[in-house]
Protein backbone atom coordinates (compact mmCIF):
# COMPACT_ATOMS: atom_id res chain seq x y z
CA UNK A 1 0.00 0.00 0.00
CA UNK A 2 1.37 3.40 -0.92
CA UNK A 3 2.16 6.02 1.70
CA UNK A 4 -0.58 8.16 0.25
CA UNK A 5 -3.21 5.58 1.19
CA UNK A 6 -1.66 4.24 4.35
CA UNK A 7 -3.76 4.42 7.48
CA UNK A 8 -1.59 5.54 10.36
CA UNK A 9 -1.86 4.43 13.97
CA UNK A 10 -0.30 7.63 15.29
CA UNK A 11 -2.58 10.65 15.63
CA UNK A 12 -0.80 14.02 15.22
CA UNK A 13 -1.27 16.35 18.17
CA UNK A 14 -2.26 19.21 15.85
CA UNK A 15 -4.03 18.26 12.58
CA UNK A 16 -2.75 19.78 9.36
CA UNK A 17 -4.81 22.23 7.32
CA UNK A 18 -4.69 19.70 4.49
CA UNK A 19 -6.38 17.01 6.58
CA UNK A 20 -8.96 19.45 7.93
CA UNK A 21 -9.90 20.42 4.36
CA UNK A 22 -10.14 16.77 3.28
CA UNK A 23 -12.29 15.96 6.32
CA UNK A 24 -14.60 18.87 5.41
CA UNK A 25 -15.45 17.00 2.19
CA UNK A 26 -15.27 19.95 -0.25
CA UNK A 27 -17.11 18.06 -3.00
CA UNK A 28 -20.12 17.53 -0.74
CA UNK A 29 -20.41 21.28 -0.21
CA UNK A 30 -22.07 21.32 -3.61
CA UNK A 31 -25.32 20.12 -2.02
CA UNK A 32 -25.45 23.39 -0.06
CA UNK A 33 -26.17 25.05 -3.40
CA UNK A 34 -29.81 24.23 -2.67
CA UNK A 35 -29.76 27.29 -0.43
CA UNK A 36 -29.67 29.37 -3.62
CA UNK A 37 -32.68 27.63 -5.24
CA UNK A 38 -35.22 30.18 -3.86
CA UNK A 39 -33.01 33.00 -5.16
CA UNK A 40 -33.04 31.43 -8.62
CA UNK A 41 -36.75 30.64 -8.79
CA UNK A 42 -37.77 34.14 -7.67
CA UNK A 43 -35.44 36.12 -9.95
CA UNK A 44 -38.47 37.60 -11.70
CA UNK A 45 -39.61 39.03 -8.34
CA UNK A 46 -36.45 40.66 -7.04
CA UNK A 47 -34.56 41.53 -10.24
CA UNK A 48 -34.65 45.30 -10.69
CA UNK A 49 -31.70 47.08 -12.41
CA UNK A 50 -32.90 50.41 -11.01
CA UNK A 51 -32.46 49.09 -7.45
CA UNK A 52 -28.91 47.81 -7.36
CA UNK A 53 -28.73 48.28 -3.60
CA UNK A 54 -31.74 46.06 -3.01
CA UNK A 55 -30.52 43.38 -5.41
CA UNK A 56 -27.04 43.32 -3.89
CA UNK A 57 -28.56 43.03 -0.43
CA UNK A 58 -30.69 40.05 -1.50
CA UNK A 59 -27.76 38.29 -3.16
CA UNK A 60 -25.49 38.99 -0.18
CA UNK A 61 -28.00 37.53 2.27
CA UNK A 62 -28.43 34.44 0.08
CA UNK A 63 -24.66 33.93 -0.12
CA UNK A 64 -24.38 34.45 3.64
CA UNK A 65 -26.96 31.71 4.19
CA UNK A 66 -24.94 29.49 1.85
CA UNK A 67 -21.79 30.15 3.88
CA UNK A 68 -23.61 29.36 7.12
CA UNK A 69 -24.76 26.01 5.78
CA UNK A 70 -21.23 25.22 4.62
CA UNK A 71 -20.04 25.78 8.21
CA UNK A 72 -22.85 23.82 9.86
CA UNK A 73 -22.84 20.90 7.41
CA UNK A 74 -19.05 20.63 7.72
CA UNK A 75 -19.38 20.56 11.51
CA UNK A 76 -21.90 17.75 11.14
CA UNK A 77 -19.41 15.75 9.05
CA UNK A 78 -16.77 16.13 11.76
CA UNK A 79 -19.20 14.99 14.46
CA UNK A 80 -20.68 12.12 12.44
CA UNK A 81 -17.26 10.79 11.46
CA UNK A 82 -16.14 11.02 15.08
CA UNK A 83 -19.11 8.88 16.12
CA UNK A 84 -18.54 6.40 13.26
CA UNK A 85 -14.74 6.30 13.42
CA UNK A 86 -14.54 2.63 14.44
CA UNK A 87 -16.94 1.42 11.73
CA UNK A 88 -15.41 3.69 9.09
CA UNK A 89 -12.05 1.97 9.64
CA UNK A 90 -13.64 -1.24 8.27
CA UNK A 91 -14.96 0.52 5.12
CA UNK A 92 -12.80 0.19 1.97
CA UNK A 93 -12.99 3.94 1.24
CA UNK A 94 -14.11 5.68 4.43
CA UNK A 95 -11.12 4.31 6.35
CA UNK A 96 -8.95 6.86 4.55
CA UNK A 97 -10.91 9.82 5.93
CA UNK A 98 -8.65 11.83 8.28
CA UNK A 99 -10.63 11.04 11.46
CA UNK A 100 -10.91 7.32 10.68
CA UNK A 101 -7.24 7.27 9.63
CA UNK A 102 -6.32 8.98 12.93
CA UNK A 103 -4.90 12.02 11.16
CA UNK A 104 -7.36 14.12 13.18
CA UNK A 105 -8.03 13.11 16.78
CA UNK A 106 -11.62 12.99 17.98
CA UNK A 107 -11.08 15.80 20.57
CA UNK A 108 -9.70 18.03 17.79
CA UNK A 109 -12.58 17.08 15.49
CA UNK A 110 -15.17 17.97 18.12
CA UNK A 111 -13.34 21.22 18.92
CA UNK A 112 -13.29 22.26 15.26
CA UNK A 113 -16.97 21.39 14.86
CA UNK A 114 -17.87 23.41 17.96
CA UNK A 115 -16.10 26.46 16.52
CA UNK A 116 -17.93 26.08 13.20
CA UNK A 117 -21.30 25.68 14.92
CA UNK A 118 -20.70 28.78 17.04
CA UNK A 119 -19.79 30.86 13.98
CA UNK A 120 -22.72 29.49 11.98
CA UNK A 121 -25.39 30.06 14.62
CA UNK A 122 -24.08 33.53 15.45
CA UNK A 123 -24.14 34.52 11.77
CA UNK A 124 -27.67 33.16 11.36
CA UNK A 125 -28.83 35.18 14.38
CA UNK A 126 -27.41 38.36 12.83
CA UNK A 127 -29.52 37.80 9.70
CA UNK A 128 -32.83 36.81 11.30
CA UNK A 129 -34.34 34.74 14.11
CA UNK A 130 -36.30 32.51 11.66
CA UNK A 131 -33.03 31.66 9.89
CA UNK A 132 -31.42 30.85 13.25
CA UNK A 133 -34.32 28.50 14.07
CA UNK A 134 -33.98 26.79 10.67
CA UNK A 135 -30.23 26.31 11.06
CA UNK A 136 -30.65 25.07 14.64
CA UNK A 137 -33.32 22.61 13.45
CA UNK A 138 -30.97 21.29 10.77
CA UNK A 139 -28.22 20.88 13.35
CA UNK A 140 -30.52 19.19 15.86
CA UNK A 141 -31.90 16.75 13.30
CA UNK A 142 -28.41 15.81 12.17
CA UNK A 143 -27.22 15.29 15.74
CA UNK A 144 -30.16 12.97 16.29
CA UNK A 145 -29.28 11.21 13.04
CA UNK A 146 -25.65 10.71 14.03
CA UNK A 147 -26.46 9.13 17.38
CA UNK A 148 -29.80 7.42 16.82
CA UNK A 149 -31.97 7.92 13.72
CA UNK A 150 -29.44 6.54 11.23
CA UNK A 151 -30.23 3.07 12.60
CA UNK A 152 -34.01 3.27 11.98
CA UNK A 153 -35.02 1.85 8.60
CA UNK A 154 -36.71 4.29 6.18
CA UNK A 155 -36.65 7.09 8.74
CA UNK A 156 -32.90 7.34 8.15
CA UNK A 157 -33.24 8.28 4.48
CA UNK A 158 -36.23 10.54 5.17
CA UNK A 159 -34.19 12.51 7.70
CA UNK A 160 -31.35 12.84 5.18
CA UNK A 161 -33.88 14.24 2.68
CA UNK A 162 -35.20 16.70 5.28
CA UNK A 163 -31.76 18.27 5.47
CA UNK A 164 -32.01 19.22 1.80
CA UNK A 165 -35.45 20.74 2.31
CA UNK A 166 -34.17 22.81 5.23
CA UNK A 167 -31.44 24.18 2.96
CA UNK A 168 -34.09 25.44 0.53
CA UNK A 169 -36.18 26.82 3.40
CA UNK A 170 -33.13 28.65 4.77
CA UNK A 171 -32.45 30.20 1.38
CA UNK A 172 -36.01 31.49 1.23
CA UNK A 173 -35.96 32.87 4.77
CA UNK A 174 -32.60 34.57 4.22
CA UNK A 175 -33.82 36.78 1.37
CA UNK A 176 -37.41 37.30 2.53
CA UNK A 177 -38.22 40.77 3.91
CA UNK A 178 -35.05 42.27 2.45
CA UNK A 179 -35.54 46.00 1.95
CA UNK A 180 -36.00 46.85 -1.73
CA UNK A 181 -37.28 49.83 -3.69
CA UNK A 182 -40.75 49.73 -5.15
CA UNK A 183 -42.24 52.79 -6.86
CA UNK A 184 -39.58 54.92 -5.20
CA UNK A 185 -40.36 53.63 -1.69
CA UNK A 186 -38.36 51.29 0.53
CA UNK A 187 -40.47 48.20 1.20
CA UNK A 188 -39.68 44.69 2.50
CA UNK A 189 -39.51 41.96 -0.14
CA UNK A 190 -42.67 39.86 0.05
CA UNK A 191 -41.32 36.53 -1.15
CA UNK A 192 -43.54 33.72 -2.33
CA UNK A 193 -42.08 30.24 -2.80
CA UNK A 194 -44.10 27.44 -4.33
CA UNK A 195 -44.74 24.56 -1.89
CA UNK A 196 -44.20 22.30 -4.90
CA UNK A 197 -40.52 23.26 -4.93
CA UNK A 198 -40.15 22.00 -1.37
CA UNK A 199 -41.95 18.78 -2.33
CA UNK A 200 -39.71 18.28 -5.37
CA UNK A 201 -36.61 19.00 -3.28
CA UNK A 202 -37.68 16.45 -0.67
CA UNK A 203 -38.43 13.76 -3.24
CA UNK A 204 -35.25 14.41 -5.22
CA UNK A 205 -33.17 14.22 -2.05
CA UNK A 206 -34.96 11.03 -1.03
CA UNK A 207 -34.12 9.53 -4.42
CA UNK A 208 -30.42 10.34 -3.92
CA UNK A 209 -30.45 8.96 -0.35
CA UNK A 210 -32.07 5.69 -1.43
CA UNK A 211 -29.61 5.33 -4.31
CA UNK A 212 -26.76 5.86 -1.86
CA UNK A 213 -28.09 3.11 0.42
CA UNK A 214 -28.47 0.81 -2.58
CA UNK A 215 -24.90 1.26 -3.71
CA UNK A 216 -23.56 0.90 -0.15
CA UNK A 217 -25.43 -2.39 0.18
CA UNK A 218 -24.35 -3.59 -3.27
CA UNK A 219 -20.69 -2.64 -2.82
CA UNK A 220 -20.43 -3.89 0.77
CA UNK A 221 -21.90 -7.31 0.09
CA UNK A 222 -21.86 -9.51 3.18
CA UNK A 223 -19.72 -6.96 5.02
CA UNK A 224 -22.18 -4.10 4.49
CA UNK A 225 -23.85 -4.50 7.91
CA UNK A 226 -20.51 -4.21 9.70
CA UNK A 227 -19.81 -0.98 7.79
CA UNK A 228 -23.26 0.54 8.40
CA UNK A 229 -25.66 -1.20 10.80
CA UNK A 230 -28.86 -0.07 9.04
CA UNK A 231 -27.85 -1.83 5.81
CA UNK A 232 -28.77 -5.10 7.51
CA UNK A 233 -32.42 -3.98 7.39
CA UNK A 234 -32.46 -3.23 3.65
CA UNK A 235 -32.21 -5.43 0.58
CA UNK A 236 -31.80 -4.60 -3.11
CA UNK A 237 -35.38 -5.44 -4.25
CA UNK A 238 -36.84 -3.14 -1.57
CA UNK A 239 -34.49 -0.28 -2.45
CA UNK A 240 -35.10 -0.71 -6.19
CA UNK A 241 -38.87 -0.52 -5.67
CA UNK A 242 -38.55 2.54 -3.43
CA UNK A 243 -36.26 4.25 -5.94
CA UNK A 244 -38.76 3.64 -8.75
CA UNK A 245 -41.65 5.04 -6.69
CA UNK A 246 -39.75 8.14 -5.58
CA UNK A 247 -38.33 8.82 -9.06
CA UNK A 248 -41.84 8.75 -10.53
CA UNK A 249 -43.21 10.97 -7.76
CA UNK A 250 -40.40 13.49 -8.30
CA UNK A 251 -41.16 13.90 -12.00
CA UNK A 252 -44.92 14.14 -11.38
CA UNK A 253 -44.44 16.74 -8.64
CA UNK A 254 -42.18 18.90 -10.80
CA UNK A 255 -44.66 18.66 -13.66
CA UNK A 256 -47.50 19.76 -11.39
CA UNK A 257 -45.36 22.69 -10.25
CA UNK A 258 -45.00 23.92 -13.83
CA UNK A 259 -48.78 23.64 -14.27
CA UNK A 260 -49.51 25.78 -11.19
CA UNK A 261 -50.58 28.84 -13.15
CA UNK A 262 -52.87 31.34 -11.45
CA UNK A 263 -51.47 30.37 -8.04
CA UNK A 264 -49.55 33.29 -6.53
CA UNK A 265 -47.27 31.11 -4.42
CA UNK A 266 -46.24 29.04 -7.44
CA UNK A 267 -44.61 32.01 -9.20
CA UNK A 268 -44.83 30.39 -12.66
CA UNK A 269 -45.89 32.12 -15.91
CA UNK A 270 -49.56 31.91 -16.83
CA UNK A 271 -48.64 30.92 -20.39
CA UNK A 272 -47.35 27.49 -19.20
CA UNK A 273 -43.88 28.27 -20.56
CA UNK A 274 -42.26 26.72 -17.46
CA UNK A 275 -43.24 23.38 -19.00
CA UNK A 276 -40.22 23.78 -21.29
CA UNK A 277 -38.07 22.72 -18.33
CA UNK A 278 -39.84 19.36 -17.84
CA UNK A 279 -37.75 17.43 -20.42
CA UNK A 280 -34.53 18.37 -18.59
CA UNK A 281 -35.89 17.13 -15.26
CA UNK A 282 -37.16 13.92 -16.89
CA UNK A 283 -33.80 13.28 -18.54
CA UNK A 284 -31.93 14.07 -15.32
CA UNK A 285 -33.96 11.51 -13.37
CA UNK A 286 -33.62 8.84 -16.05
CA UNK A 287 -29.89 9.53 -16.39
CA UNK A 288 -29.45 9.14 -12.64
CA UNK A 289 -31.32 5.81 -12.71
CA UNK A 290 -29.04 4.69 -15.54
CA UNK A 291 -25.95 5.59 -13.52
CA UNK A 292 -27.33 3.72 -10.49
CA UNK A 293 -28.38 0.49 -12.20
CA UNK A 294 -26.00 0.22 -15.16
CA UNK A 295 -22.85 2.02 -14.03
CA UNK A 296 -23.40 0.99 -10.38
CA UNK A 297 -22.77 4.49 -9.06
CA UNK A 298 -24.64 6.37 -6.36
CA UNK A 299 -22.65 5.93 -3.16
CA UNK A 300 -21.03 9.33 -3.76
CA UNK A 301 -23.69 11.52 -5.44
CA UNK A 302 -21.41 14.56 -5.54
CA UNK A 303 -18.89 12.63 -7.65
CA UNK A 304 -21.60 11.69 -10.13
CA UNK A 305 -22.35 15.35 -10.68
CA UNK A 306 -18.69 16.22 -11.22
CA UNK A 307 -17.82 13.24 -13.41
CA UNK A 308 -20.92 12.62 -15.54
CA UNK A 309 -20.77 15.19 -18.33
CA UNK A 310 -24.25 14.52 -19.79
CA UNK A 311 -25.80 15.16 -16.38
CA UNK A 312 -23.78 18.35 -15.91
CA UNK A 313 -24.79 19.66 -19.34
CA UNK A 314 -28.42 18.77 -18.66
CA UNK A 315 -28.43 20.71 -15.37
CA UNK A 316 -26.87 23.70 -17.13
CA UNK A 317 -29.57 23.71 -19.82
CA UNK A 318 -32.26 23.33 -17.16
CA UNK A 319 -30.95 26.38 -15.32
CA UNK A 320 -30.65 28.41 -18.52
CA UNK A 321 -34.15 27.46 -19.68
CA UNK A 322 -35.75 28.10 -16.30
CA UNK A 323 -34.07 31.49 -15.83
CA UNK A 324 -34.94 32.49 -19.40
CA UNK A 325 -38.60 31.67 -18.83
CA UNK A 326 -38.73 33.65 -15.58
CA UNK A 327 -36.87 36.65 -17.00
CA UNK A 328 -39.08 36.62 -20.10
CA UNK A 329 -42.09 36.74 -17.82
CA UNK A 330 -40.56 39.73 -16.03
CA UNK A 331 -40.03 41.55 -19.33
CA UNK A 332 -43.67 40.97 -20.31
CA UNK A 333 -44.81 42.48 -17.01
CA UNK A 334 -42.84 45.67 -17.66
CA UNK A 335 -44.06 46.10 -21.26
Amino acid sequence: MSAKHEVTNNTPRIPSIHNIVIQARPKQMLKNGLVLVPLFFTVNIWYNPSDLSGMSSIITRALAALGIFVLISTAVYFINDSVDAQKDRMHPEKRFRPIAAKQISIPWALGISTLMITLGLTSAYLISIPLLITIASYLGINMAYSWWIKNIILIDVMVVASGFVLRAVAGSIAIDHTIIQESGNNVPLDLTISPWLYVVTALGALLIALAKRRQELHAGGKKSKSQRLILGEYNLPLLDNLINVVATATLISYTLYTFSTGVTEANVPNNHSMMFTIPFVAYGIMRYLYLIHVKELGENPEEILFKDRPLMINILFWLLTGSSVLMWTLSLIHI
